[in-house]
């Protein structure tokens, strides 16, 4: 079914209605809570871009050297010097009629990252790349992976996250 677009107008797909629908129609009688913080847990750079060290974060899943996508539920790391060609959202809930992830950097953009380090744009990639599992839980997120990748951050010297949520 094609579409047409009214390039007058923005189009675009309400992942809070999604959600919504989604956890209705597997019998969740609460509607979904979207995380909302009063205080917002980020920091100005403390020096430049082309000084500074980024990392990026996903929710999308690594593949095994066989192709399969194991449900991963803690945080994983990558190197970022080797990083993968094609990452999977596999048993993920997102607008597949939307968009696809054939395009690893339209999600991923690590590649681009690192001609951005080679053009002197940003100060150098972390050692490590970083996914954590797409968790339902807020508390979960809160209290176990979002402390984990932080600390790995860290531990790598970023000075900040690229955030690419699926």
């Amino acid at each position: 079914m094609t579409r047409t677009v009214d390039p007058t107008h923005r189009t675009f797909v309400s992942y809070i209605d999604k959600s919504r629908e989604y956890y209705r129609a597997r019998g969740y009688t609460n509607p979904y809570r979207w995380a909302h913080f009063e205080g917002v847990p980020f920091t100005a750079l403390q020096r430049p871009l082309s000084q500074s060290v980024l990392t990026v974060i996903t929710t999308a899943h690594l593949l095994t050297t066989e192709g399969e996508t194991p449900w991963l539920q803690t945080v994983f790391s990558i190197p970022s010097n080797d990083p993968p060609t094609r990452l999977s959202t596999d048993g993920l809930f997102w607008d597949r009629q939307a968009t696809h992830t054939d395009d690893v950097d339209s999600y991923f953009p690590v590649h681009r990252l690192h001609e951005f380090v080679r053009e002197g744009r940003i100060g150098r990639l972390a050692q490590r790349l970083h996914g954590v599992p797409t968790e339902y839980s807020q508390r979960r997120t809160q209290e176990r992976d979002a402390p984990e990748v932080l600390r790995r951050c860290r531990e790598d010297g970023a000075d900040a996250a690229i955030l690419v949520p699926l």
